[in-house]
């Protein structure tokens, strides 16, 4: 996800959407541990893939970002206890009525995101990592009305 997420910067979310599987191949089905070390020939093979946003900086933070994720493993025993760990493993639950009520970032995710970059990560903005939190079940945004809001309260 947080790929993804990265790659959608400054992008519409439907456009990665449609390129979600070239991205699973280009990126070897997202393993950190194979990522972390594509060289620049697979980097200059995904930027000539027209199925990825052809994007340098995108890439390398890919590579970047797969190496600290790795290291992140190590400390907390997973990436998932460690970004949990901002949450206490308990999803936030807004109660939004309006779309216009939610927001791009929180203090949590411009505090989530001050962490990973001090980690070293890049392309992990808060607005980005508000989003990996939405798309991971960190927190529920759904609106109130809507069918899946109490299907995720439920969970």
């Amino acid at each position: 996800m947080l790929v993804l997420e990265g790659a959608q910067a400054g992008l519409s979310w439907s456009t990665v959407l449609k390129k979600r599987e070239n991205y699973r191949i280009a990126f070897e089905g997202f393993y950190p541990e194979k990522v972390a070390v594509f060289d620049e020939e697979r980097i200059g093979a995904i930027l000539a893939d027209p199925g990825v946003i052809r994007n340098r900086s995108k890439v390398r933070s890919a590579i970047r970002n797969a190496k600290v994720f790795m290291e992140i493993q190590k400390e907390f025993e997973s990436f998932d206890e460690y970004i949990w760990g901002f949450v206490d493993g308990i999803p936030i639950r807004n109660e939004f009525r309006e779309m216009k009520e939610i927001p791009a970032k929180t203090p949590l995710s411009e505090r989530i995101s001050r962490d990973m970059k001090q980690r070293g990560m890049n392309f992990v903005g808060p607005t980005i990592i508000y989003a990996l939190m939405q798309s991971i079940g960190m927190v529920n945004d759904h609106q109130v009305n809507c069918f899946r809001y109490q299907e995720i309260c439920d969970l």
